[in-house]
């Protein structure tokens, strides 16, 4: 297994680990048991910097560092999927051509849009986090995300064969996934607390619904929804944090 957490890591961030893993089918599906860990540990590091920032300068000073810092420590690559998926499914165009454009690496005028909103959207929320939900709202938001993506390489069927998205999917990664479920909702409920269950389900809703508008788009997933995926999810986690904190 440690290839596979050595597989996350090196997916998943952007952090300095020089240790060759090959990223062939059996340590993909492996490593998405550690999906969830290692997005709550890109929410421990940019949630880190936020305080700090927000102990120099205030709360809108801190927020802005938090989402800098996810762009940085994941080196943008589920914003790049979110403009990407952006681009094609809000094109109006028919399957093969959403595909044709989701590939392109221009970024066209939809894709723009999506990236400006996702990192709106995120500064906003967490900037109206209070200070005792903070770094948890940041740190499980991140973990959600990535735990509702091994759902989706689990179960749903992938629009285009030979991607990065089958890379994952191809692995059958759903025992991974069911057990990556358990410990998940267990460190949840016993490190943190039962209630902080609403902004999971919330994002598992999230996703859901990306599921059912890319099937009906283009019939099945892909890398770039993927990583879309995981940037809607993280403002609906980090949204319901917003909405119950005064109650959590």
């Amino acid at each position: 297994m440690i290839k596979g957490l050595i597989a996350a890591l090196q997916f998943l961030t952007r952090i300095p680990i020089n240790i060759p893993v090959d990223f062939n089918s059996k340590n993909l599906s492996k490593s998405t048991f550690f999906f969830p860990y290692v997005g709550m540990l890109i929410g421990l590091i940019s949630g880190a910097v936020g305080l700090f920032m927000n102990f120099i300068g205030g709360s809108e000073v801190g927020a802005a560092f938090v989402v800098l810092s996810l762009v940085i420590v994941t080196g943008g690559l589920h914003i790049d999927g979110l403009s990407d998926t952006s681009d094609g499914f809000f094109s109006a165009r028919k399957k093969d051509r959403i595909l044709e454009i989701m590939k392109d690496s221009r970024t066209g005028t939809f894709g723009v849009i999506a990236v400006v909103m996702d990192l709106l959207l995120k500064f906003v929320i967490i900037s109206r986090l209070n200070s005792s939900i903070f770094l948890p709202a940041v740190v499980l938001a991140s973990g959600n995300a990535r735990l509702t993506v091994v759902m989706l390489m689990s179960y749903t069927k992938n629009a285009r064969p030979g991607g990065m998205g089958s890379m994952f999917s191809d692995g059958k990664p759903k025992k991974y996934f069911c057990f990556g479920l358990i410990t998940y909702l267990a460190v949840l409920v016993f490190a943190f607390s039962y209630k902080f269950l609403l902004p999971l389900a919330a994002a598992f809703t999230a996703s859901g619904l990306i599921t059912l508008k890319a099937y009906k788009t283009i019939g099945g997933l892909t890398g770039d929804v993927y990583g879309a995926n995981i940037e809607i999810c993280e403002i609906v986690s980090l949204l319901a944090f917003m909405v119950v904190q005064s109650w959590i």
